[in-house]
């Protein structure tokens, strides 16, 4: 039986890069903020400074999403790996 203080280093696999990217991005876009202080492009009326916010909004829940789906995915295959039960 393993000690109890024996404590695996977490693997780091292709999948796992992905959704750190996934979760990430939207903070590095939000606080280069150099990048989207300006009025111009509007878009139906609305300065550019507000619409990409608003475009960050949903862009940051469809990749959040997307990183809890492949946590999942990754979760489960590694069950499956080590001989757990798959649900």
């Amino acid at each position: 039986m393993p000690d109890a203080s024996e404590v695996k280093p977490p693997v780091v696999t292709p999948v796992r890069v992905v959704i750190a990217l996934c979760l990430v991005a939207p903070f590095v876009a939000m606080l280069w903020v150099g990048s989207y202080a300006k009025v111009d492009p509007t878009f139906i009326g609305i300065p550019f400074f507000y619409w990409y916010q608003m475009l960050w909004v949903l862009l940051s829940t469809a990749l959040t999403m997307t990183a809890y789906k492949l946590w999942q995915r990754d979760q489960r295959a590694r069950r499956t790996r080590v001989g757990g039960d798959a649900r």
